[in-house]
């Protein structure tokens, strides 16, 4: 057995190959793209980012795609287009980018935190319907690490209870749950484009939805030059029809302005053409390593299961965003992971760490930021109940960092070094009990 490289041995990997990880691919279309924006001094425009928007709707297959300046601000305006507003609840899992949960805060609704599967890592189905009150309102999902939330189990508590479906799909660009994809499953959904994720434009992000009423709720909120009343800069443009909005046109609502940069949409129209050709190579190289590391113990994949099912409809990873691994942990002391990842990187496998989001709901800005200065946490301000939770309440969220971890996210279907990889995992979870 060879001696691991934290023990004084020889890595796996002497050189990381940088160009099987580059991303995103920007080529010299990219390039012009963005460089006509600069030479027409267009970068605050509106006329290629509706371009981008159609293409993204058209791709998605949703009515409606809306470009904003980043993903946060998307969810942010999805959840005002959803009607969400003082005193009201959010049910949200707890083990997500904070981004999912904290725009609620500046709109004065309570996020009620929710447990996570801990072969999903996305929300617990069976923890959200004895959460919701009279004054819950929606339902985030997190299509989490590119895995699709287990939607058959969620649309129907929602149904049942008249709740609003909000999707964050931003590591699931091009995931599909039984045959659709990710962002068209709820009532409204977002993505972010920023520079780290699936699809990225450098920064931005989208929402996406087929309900018009939504649509302008949230132009209202954020998109002045869209009320036909903005300034010179901009041609006439009105997409509102809703005359409770009309008549404040020309001041957002939310006194934000979202509007997504035209280097942003430009560089965003180039990768779209090739996107799907891009993470397909990626989920073949994905699949490929997870295949040669089948029988290592104690390591899984978080992968969501593709078999077709009675129709011949398929879950898919999309672009595979944060790519993930499952760690046996209960064979092992607690900490262990930590020490195998630390073995890993010694090995040469330098993005191997416990993965980097934990619980919310133990969070401060959860449990006692008073934004309003109003002398108690804003979680609680309006609200007609408090849904804030102890340590100890959402196990599989609290303890994320001792089962699942970063593993290499492949961008292209190299053999001999994704086999190389696959060597360094097998060397050291073979001699996880030693470390």
């Amino acid at each position: 057995m060879k001696t691991l490289a934290i023990h004084g041995g020889s890595g796996t990997i002497q050189s990381e190959p940088k160009d099987l990880f580059l991303w995103p691919i920007v080529t010299e279309e990219d390039e012009r793209a963005v460089l006509e924006v600069l030479h027409q001094r267009s970068m605050s425009g509106t006329e290629i980012t509706k371009k981008f928007e159609a293409e993204m709707a058209a791709w998605l297959g949703v009515d409606y795609a809306l470009g904003y300046c980043n993903g946060t601000a998307a969810i942010l305006g999805a959840m005002y287009a959803a009607g969400l507003g003082a005193g009201d609840e959010m049910i949200c899992p707890s083990m997500t980018y904070w981004a999912s949960a904290a725009p609620a805060l500046s709109l004065g609704v309570a996020v009620n935190f929710a447990e996570i599967e801990e072969g999903s890592l996305c929300i617990d189905p069976e923890d959200i319907e004895h959460r919701i009150g009279p004054r819950t309102k929606a339902i985030m999902v997190v299509h989490y690490a590119a895995h699709p939330c287990d939607m058959d189990r969620i649309l129907p508590i929602a149904r049942r209870h008249g709740l609003v479906v909000i999707e964050d799909a931003s590591h699931a660009q091009g995931s599909k749950y039984k045959g659709r994809a990710c962002g068209t499953l709820g009532d409204i959904s977002v993505m972010s484009l920023m520079t780290a994720k699936a699809f990225a434009t450098g920064e931005g992000g989208m929402l996406f939805t087929n309900n018009r009423a939504m649509f302008e709720r949230a132009i209202s909120f954020g998109f002045y030059e869209r009320t036909g009343s903005a300034s010179e800069f901009f041609s006439k443009d009105n997409q509102l029809t809703d005359p409770e909005f009309m008549k404040f046109a020309g001041i957002p609502v939310g006194g934000y302005k979202h509007r997504m940069h035209q280097m942003s949409s430009a560089m965003g129209r180039v990768q779209l053409k090739y996107y799907d050709q891009r993470i397909a190579e990626i989920d073949k190289a994905m699949r490929y390593f997870w295949d040669c590391v089948a029988d290592v113990p104690s390591l899984s994949p978080h992968m969501c299961d593709n078999t077709p099912d009675s129709q011949g409809l398929r879950s898919s990873m999309g672009g595979w965003y944060y790519a993930q691994g499952r760690f046996d942990h209960r064979r092992f002391p607690a900490g262990t992971l930590a020490k195998v990842c630390a073995a890993l990187r010694a090995e040469g496998v330098s993005v191997c760490a416990t993965i980097k989001n934990g619980p919310l709901h133990l969070h401060g800005v959860f449990n006692e930021l008073d934004l309003f200065r109003l002398g108690k946490p804003t979680t609680i301000a309006f609200a007609d109940r408090d849904v804030r939770q102890p340590k100890g309440s959402l196990p599989c969220a609290e303890s994320v960092a001792e089962y699942s971890f970063s593993v290499p996210w492949f961008k292209h279907f190299d053999k001999p070094a994704i086999e190389l990889y696959a060597e360094a995992f097998r060397k050291v979870f073979s001699q996880a009990g030693k470390l």
